[in-house]
């Protein structure tokens, strides 16, 4: 019995909610600070789109490996809704400035995943001192490339097979049913946490309105930047989505024509050369950088491939 209660308190504690608290950053403007707690270094996950609530899954195993805290962008979820400050130089600030609040004891290493990952580039080429490295989560991107830029033309979207055009329709009659959905059109799927900080949530249980601000959305696009990685010194790790077969879109997307069949092989070869691209750009400009290309991930790297995630961020930590 004594064991048993041994067990299910250790499961207690791996699975504790985070505790929250909100840092001023700026005039007016608080984030969401997630700390899932952990011994020895500090982790700090950033998201893009998403909220802290997003990486609960892979918070939760990192915490073994260090103390993991997340930050909710300005804009979204539980921070300070702002009509501005979304261009890349003050989001990064934004994080050193809850970096600095925080008093960790060591440098911490961060890890970003969609804008987060261009937040964490421009923080190791303008705040080296203030990190030990940082860990690109499927981000390694230029968003200021054009597609002519990728030597491969893209597919005309109209030829697409209908199936990868027009997706199922998302099941918001409630939570479970929309992770649901999500499993099976996207392999993954968001923990409860994180969908009642993106939709408003009705009072049967239904999902309501999607949260995300205008002013956000808008924002963020607005202050895109080019990756300066020739200025950044400090260690790197850059995590992969494989490239998913052409064999394996086929199947999935079943295109019944041969333009449509044509039209996917186009966005196999597209896409392959923009992430050989990205990947060459980062090597041009840091030679040091760890590249790791996990089999079976997805966009979502940090739901789909938190195993995988945790073991080369325990190497990583290992060699600073």
């Amino acid at each position: 019995m004594q064991r048993l209660l041994a067990v299910l308190f250790a499961m207690q504690v791996a699975y504790a909610a985070p505790k929250a608290q909100f840092i001023r950053v700026d005039t007016g403007v608080e984030l969401e600070v997630l700390d899932w707690g952990g011994q020895g270094r500090s982790i700090v996950l950033l998201a893009g789109y998403l909220t802290a609530h997003a990486y609960e899954p892979l918070a939760q195993k990192l915490s073994a490996l260090g103390h993991v805290y997340a930050i909710t962008r300005r804009g979204l979820g539980a921070s300070t809704h702002t009509e501005s400050g979304f261009e890349a130089a003050r989001s990064a600030r934004d994080v050193i400035e809850v970096l600095a609040a925080l008093h960790l004891p060591q440098l911490p290493v961060l890890a970003g995943h969609s804008f987060g990952g261009q937040d964490i580039g421009v923080i190791a080429a303008s705040y080296p001192d203030r990190i030990a490295g940082i860990v690109y989560l499927n981000s390694v991107e230029d968003p200021t490339l054009k597609p002519s830029d990728f030597g491969v033309d893209p597919p005309d979207g109209k030829l697409l097979p209908s199936s990868l055009r027009s997706p199922n329709q998302p099941d918001l009659s409630s939570i479970s049913a929309y992770q649901k959905w999500q499993l099976q059109t996207h392999g993954i799927e968001f923990p409860e946490s994180e969908l009642r900080q993106l939709y408003e949530i009705r009072s049967d249980g239904s999902l309501g309105k999607y949260r995300l601000p205008k002013a956000t959305n808008q924002g963020l696009f607005k202050g895109l930047a080019k990756p300066e990685y020739d200025r950044i010194k400090v260690p790197v790790l850059a995590l992969f989505a494989s490239q998913p077969s052409l064999a394996a879109l086929i199947e999935k997307y079943k295109p019944q024509t041969e333009q449509e069949r044509g039209a996917l092989k186009q966005k196999f070869d597209f896409d392959q050369a923009m992430q050989d691209r990205y990947r060459r750009d980062l090597l041009k400009g840091i030679p040091s950088a760890r590249i790791v290309v996990i089999p079976g991930a997805n966009f979502y790297i940090f739901i789909s491939s938190t195993t995988e995630i945790v073991r080369e961020m325990k190497l990583f930590l290992e060699s600073l």
